[in-house]
């Protein structure tokens, strides 16, 4: 397999979806890795089983409707296996292994029946230092995007999974491109005040486009460089609310085709009128896990 991934956005031909047909029983609270299970957990509103493989076989519905090739991991009894943009991404011709919490060590061997049919020179496996997963990094272009935190309190959270290691080091990897990090928001315990990765405060579409939630990121100029970057009138920007349903966190299958929830009203208003078909799916038990659309899909084939 030769794989090809430049942005976000090109016309999608081959994809890694997550599955949930073995999710197993509601984690405990010390097992949850993000405030947004947690909070789930505690209400009794946890997503059951059965909801989230209908909702993840509506997405498998639309790739096939587009001709996208679809794999899927290999399922382990009672085990998540959701968000496979978690356990690696592809930059370039490149696989590169994320470097995940260890108890997720098993999700990564459940799609090795895909990485064999890769070059081996072409799997990349960082040094154990550099912390990174899928959802923190976006190609685009001549750029890698990447979500980080530097806190010296980087330790305590659960929910900071890139750290600047693996940013240099991905520098390094691509010296071609520009690697642009931005520091996130981080919290345990709010959900509303917590970006887990930065696809969920993020996201470029079509062209020129992008959804973007100003209080996900720490630093203001980091915040004014997308919105400089993409331009204010390209930019459509989410409340808080917004960003806690996971409305950064669509997929595109191409520059004018994009996957989202069928509850995101305004933003999906939005991508109609500038000129986008949306393919709406019912997303929402999965989102209760800090996670959607661009979490359970790992992109190997772009145009």
């Amino acid at each position: 397999m030769k794989l090809n991934i430049q942005n976000e956005t090109a016309r999608l031909r081959a994809v890694i979806l997550g599955t949930a047909d073995s999710n197993g029983p509601t984690p405990s609270i010390e097992e949850a890795y993000d405030p947004k299970s947690i909070l789930h957990i505690k209400a009794g509103t946890y997503p059951k089983n059965s909801d989230m493989i209908k909702e993840m076989d509506a997405v498998a519905r639309v790739f096939a409707k587009y001709d996208v090739k679809v794999y899927r991991p290999k399922p382990i009894k009672d085990y998540n296996q959701i968000f496979s943009r978690d356990i690696a991404f592809v930059i370039e011709d490149k696989l590169i292994k994320a470097n995940i919490l260890p108890d997720r060590e098993r999700e990564y061997d459940a799609i090795s029946h895909v990485v064999e049919q890769i070059d081996e020179d072409k799997v990349i496996v960082l040094p154990e230092e550099c912390h990174v997963e899928g959802g923190d990094v976006m190609p685009w272009n001549d750029y890698i995007f990447i979500g980080t935190y530097s806190g010296e309190d980087y330790s305590e959270y659960i929910t900071a999974r890139t750290n600047m290691d693996a940013v240099i080091t991905l520098q390094e990897l691509f010296p071609n491109k520009r690697v642009k990090s931005f520091e996130l928001r981080k919290s345990n315990t709010e959900a509303k005040e917590n970006a887990l990765h930065l696809d969920c405060c993020f996201q470029p579409v079509g062209k020129d486009k992008a959804i973007l939630h100003r209080n996900g990121f720490l630093v203001e100029s980091e915040y004014n460089w997308l919105v400089n970057y993409f331009g204010k009138e390209n930019i459509f920007e989410i409340t808080k609310d917004e960003m806690y349903n996971m409305n950064s966190n669509v997929f595109s299958i191409s520059e004018d085709i994009i996957i989202s929830e069928k509850n995101f009203t305004r933003l999906n208003t939005w991508l109609r009128e500038n000129g986008f078909t949306v393919e709406e799916v019912p997303y929402a038990e999965i989102a209760k896990q800090e996670g959607l659309l661009r979490c359970s899909t790992l992109p190997l084939i772009r145009d």
